[in-house]
């Protein structure tokens, strides 16, 4: 379904900040694109999405396919069009409208009013949580409740194809676990095609059918999820697990020096 193809994206004519990346997500699959801060996974995403133009960023090198056609020369408005939706890190509610005028926002494209009440209700039957705020003002929700409404709210653009940029940012390991969960039933049941950027490894790997791992702007190992699951370099740093599965202090975790064996 998506395919990137060696791309290379710049900001502002100056900063590159992806260097050759390449990746591929299939029709109904769950692909984990894993790495630290500042890897370049979220600036692969807004490439995808068309949102590098917000931002004075341009893809400068190689190419995105969507469905068979090139997208990385469209906006972000007609790539939305065509089936890709993106869950901004942070949630970024819109906070002065209610949970379900939120909801109604990224259906304002769809002419299909019965379509549309019939994904809300399925948004709902996903997340009792939101049905119960309907009327509450986004804004006041807490961060778990935000988190499931601007997955809902992808949902109401009856995507192909969700680009999730960490789902699990600053929340409790229980409200991870249950969006976890959602995240998997939607693409089982919905057969949407989901894109999950994280640092989170463990939750993204459990999920996932396939995973890429970035680093300074380069994608440096790829593989089927149980394979990055047990790989030992990506246990120890990604997860925090040593050889002998103890978990590992957050010092020793910062200063750990990876052996980088995929670079070798």
């Amino acid at each position: 379904m998506l395919q990137v193809n060696n791309i290379e994206v710049t900001y502002m004519n100056i900063i590159q900040v992806l260097r050759g990346v390449s990746l591929e997500v299939g029709d109904g699959k769950i692909v984990a694109l894993l790495g630290a801060n500042g890897a370049g996974k979220t600036s692969t995403l807004k490439a995808i999405s068309g949102l590098l133009k917000t931002e004075e960023g341009e893809v400068t090198g190689g190419s995105i396919n969507f469905d068979g056609k090139r997208i990385d020369r469209f906006s972000a408005a007609d790539i939305a069009a065509m089936g890709i939706s993106q869950v901004m890190e942070g949630r970024r509610v819109l906070g002065h409208l209610s949970v379900e005028e939120n909801l109604l926002v990224f259906a304002h494209n769809r002419k299909d009013r019965k379509e549309v009440k019939n994904d809300m209700e399925m948004v709902f039957e996903y997340f009792p949580k939101v049905k119960a705020l309907r009327r509450q003002m986004s804004g006041y929700l807490s961060g778990g409740e935000q988190q499931m409404l601007v997955i809902g709210r992808a949902l109401m653009a009856s995507p192909k194809l969700m680009l999730l940029d960490e789902p699990s940012l600053g929340l409790a390991p229980l409200l991870v676990q249950e969006i976890y969960e959602i995240i998997q039933r939607i693409n089982a049941e919905q057969k949407k095609a989901i894109l999950l950027v994280e640092q989170n490894a463990v939750a993204a790997l459990g999920i996932a059918d396939y995973g890429y791992v970035m680093e300074n702007g380069r994608v440096v190992l790829s593989g089927p999820a149980g394979m990055l699951r047990d790989n030992e370099d990506i246990r120890e740093f990604y997860m925090g697990l040593s050889a002998v599965g103890s978990q590992k202090s957050y010092r020793e975790v910062k200063h750990y020096r990876r052996r980088k064996r995929w670079l070798a």
